[in-house]
């Protein structure tokens, strides 16, 4: 049992973590990509998609590493 409320509060602290820089993205980096390259920016979505995109591969990435097999070396 205290290994799964481990692991549940490891996925909550990640999740927490996703909102956390997505609050972020979508306040700073956003606005401020949109000011360095207006061309690109003017699709909102493709921003939202890359954001998705990196979040992703970051959450899955961390869970890869904390789901390991750790009988092996």
């Amino acid at each position: 049992m205290n290994d799964r409320l481990k692991i549940f509060g490891i996925i909550a602290l990640l999740g927490f973590m996703a909102g956390v820089i997505a609050q972020l993205t979508a306040d700073y980096i956003i606005p401020w990509l949109m000011v360095v390259l207006p061309a690109l920016m003017q699709v909102r979505f493709v921003v939202a998609g890359l954001a998705g995109a990196v979040l992703t591969v970051v959450l899955v990435s961390a869970w890869a590493y904390f789901s390991r097999n750790r009988d092996r070396p």
